[in-house]
């Protein structure tokens, strides 16, 4: 079990909380305020916490039994808990616990004399740089948009989201890096959403999940179709990876189709989608179901998602 009453000292911290606008976005963490500096996850021995930033020095503590989703294959969700910045300090209340998160690190003292240590950590995918293999084709490696039709790219080199590739694919392997901007008053569908889009007909999708359930309108979830096994969504600013394995549907001589897509994706290095078939196209804004090959579609839906690191093996 994880500490039930959380309270966040900012005394080396030298932001000051204030609200934020429902469509303010932070792309640069410098300049995110003290509720990014709180949330985060935080790992300690057989148990997690999720912090979710939710604006205006607002919180919500996710609590994990056995550790943080993804680190170990027992992990359960335990509780939520909202809170509040009072006085310098960020609390979360019940009955059972208190703790404390000061320099990145979160002590916790149960009213039955348990104690609990848990740090602050930021992980990383294992597949976060990936290096294309020989015979890969590179959509996108920071020199250029060419392979992108009105592709734009960032201050930083990164591409931003609102383009399709100018190259069409059948079956596939790909490699995807993403990031979403910090939105913390913004709720749902507005944290961050974007999508990417396979053959502009199946759309796997990007948003601001963290901490979350993990629907099928969520962080890896594919789009209206399939829940992800579990939401593998780090906290936003965080770079993260879909890894996808594509199998285009089928199709006989008459037009009619015999086979679904098949979709297989981990999501920061983790199985989410295993073989899981779509019978149909899962967003109005791409192409129809149907034969033949397809491109990418890096969705804009009015929030600066950007995109690194994009390659793709075609199945012959």
């Amino acid at each position: 079990m994880i500490p039930r009453l959380l309270a966040v000292s900012l005394a080396t911290c030298a932001f000051a909380a204030t609200g934020f606008a429902a469509d303010d976005t932070f792309t640069d963490p410098a300049a995110a305020g003290v509720d990014f500096q709180i949330q985060g996850e935080y790992s300690g021995e057989n148990c997690g916490a999720q912090v979710i930033a939710l604006g205006g020095g607002k919180f919500r503590l996710v609590g994990w039994d056995s550790g943080l989703p993804g680190k170990t294959p027992d992990a359960k969700k335990n509780q939520e808990i909202e809170g509040a910045l009072e006085g310098g300090a960020a609390h979360f209340k019940n009955e059972v616990w208190e703790a404390t998160i000061a320099d990145g690190e979160m002590k916790g003292a149960g009213k039955d004399g348990e104690k609990r240590t848990l740090k602050k950590v930021e992980r990383k995918s294992a597949t976060l740089g990936a290096k294309p293999p020989t015979g890969a084709t590179v959509l996108f490696d920071g020199k250029n948009a060419d392979a992108w039709k009105n592709g734009k790219m960032d201050a930083d080199g990164n591409l931003a989201c609102g383009t399709v590739s100018k190259q069409e694919f059948g079956d596939f392997t790909a490699h995807i890096e993403f990031r979403t901007p910090f939105k913390p008053a913004a709720r749902g569908q507005g944290r961050a959403n974007s999508g990417v889009y396979l053959q502009d007909r199946y759309e796997v999708q990007v948003l601001d999940s963290f901490g979350l359930k993990g629907e099928n309108n969520e962080c890896g979830g594919i789009y209206t179709k399939h829940k992800p096994l579990l939401n593998m969504c780090y906290p936003p600013l965080s770079w993260q990876t879909y890894d996808i394995e594509f199998e285009a549907a089928k199709w006989d001589a008459d037009g009619k189709k015999t086979k679904d897509a098949i979709v297989t994706v981990k999501h920061n290095g983790v199985l989410i989608h295993d073989h899981a078939a779509v019978n149909g196209s899962t967003t109005s804004s791409g192409r129809k179901d149907g034969p033949g090959p397809g491109p990418f579609q890096l969705q804009n839906h009015g929030n600066p998602v950007v995109f690194r690191n994009i390659w793709v093996v075609e199945k012959k």
